[in-house]
């Protein structure tokens, strides 16, 4: 006979790290140097409620000069001993040079979107993190009208667990 029971998750997580990767807002693609951090509440069952928060530098390039993109974020997701998995929705504030048609300067807002994150675990406490967030960037901007803003970064993450 084979008895099983659930077993306890952690409580708490924190989690931190600095990805690499490349964030396209309907111009061509930029480099992007992210360091986040993350909290997670872990609940019966393997639930997951995460907040995060993702600080993205766009190197300079030319004279267009550096980028900054921010992201948090309030995600549900599943987690597991070998990794998070989570999503939910966010909010951007971003101020990064870019090019339309015929205009190149700088654009400077505000912008909602959605945010997933998978964090897995071969070794504890590092693993690796893989984002993405998708953005839609509004309002009239003479360089770049209203549209869709995507990141996708990867990189090393550590955690630190509470019981």
């Amino acid at each position: 006979m084979l008895v099983g029971g659930p077993t306890p998750a952690a409580a708490f997580e924190l989690s931190g790290g600095v990805s690499l990767g490349g964030i396209l807002a309907r111009t061509a693609p930029r480099l992007a140097v992210s360091p986040h951090a993350g909290m997670a509440w872990h609940m019966e069952g393997g639930l997951l409620f995460a907040v995060q928060e993702l600080f993205s530098v766009l190197p300079p390039t030319g004279t267009a000069g550096a980028g900054v993109v921010n992201h948090t974020s309030a995600a549900l997701g599943y987690a597991s001993k070998g990794g998070n998995f989570s999503a939910g929705p966010s909010l951007s504030i971003y101020s990064m040079p870019a090019c339309g048609a015929t205009l190149c300067g700088r654009v400077v807002g505000l912008a909602a979107g959605g945010h997933f994150q998978a964090d897995i675990y071969l070794a504890e406490p590092p693993g690796v993190s893989v984002s993405a967030d998708v953005d839609w960037i509004g309002g009239s901007s003479r360089v770049l009208p209203g549209g869709v803003a995507a990141m996708v970064i990867a990189g090393l993450v550590f955690r630190l667990r509470s019981r």
